[in-house]
């Protein structure tokens, strides 16, 4: 077996460890899905929206933004009566203007990528954490991020959820330096 972060402990999440969680995103699509899951996070485990991911992308339209800005009171009420997903107005009103904001952003600078990752001037951070509790909530680039989110009119983009979408991402490496991926990851 090899050496893995200590949060990855189930079967979903060692998968998602090991395939996904550190690998740089640069696709708008994918960078939006990251962006609705840690805001869905809020409050619950990471477990849990792992669980129900598969069940997000077929409610919001496998996370095409262009579709989800237009969502009106008839798909806010479909959302809301969707057991598979988390059923909280705010987080559900949130993805939609969420949505809008993503637009704003890519007309802006030309893709939502361009906009997030100029944040670590284009390359992962390497955290070189030793252990779990060596991992931040949050860091002076998260809140940079956050507070510059916000300010375009995004919700549930608070600097612990950033860092959260920052670390999924790949705009920072938080594997533990024990860990196999941390190397991969380094490179």
């Amino acid at each position: 077996m090899p050496a893995r972060c200590a949060w990855a402990r189930n079967p979903l999440a060692i998968a998602y460890h090991d395939k996904e969680w550190g690998v740089p995103v640069r696709n708008d699509r994918r960078l939006f899905e990251f962006l609705i899951l840690e805001g869905a996070q809020a409050g619950l485990s990471w477990d849990t929206i792992l669980a129900k991911r598969e069940n997000y992308r077929r409610a919001f339209d496998r996370f095409d933004f262009n579709k989800i800005c237009s969502y009106g009171a008839k798909q806010k009420r479909r959302l809301l009566a969707d057991a598979g997903i988390v059923r909280n107005r705010a987080k559900i009103d949130a993805a939609v203007l969420n949505a809008r904001c993503f637009l704003e952003v890519r007309k802006e600078f030309g893709s939502f990528s361009r906009y997030v990752w100029g944040f670590v001037d284009g390359a992962p951070l390497q955290g070189r954490r030793r252990r779990l509790a060596d991992i931040p909530a949050s860091t002076a680039v998260s809140d940079a991020l956050s507070a510059d989110l916000k300010r375009r009119g995004f919700k549930f983009v608070g600097s612990t959820i950033m860092y959260a979408f920052m670390q999924a991402v790949g705009m920072v490496n938080d594997h533990e330096v024990r860990c196999f991926r941390s190397r991969q990851l380094a490179k």
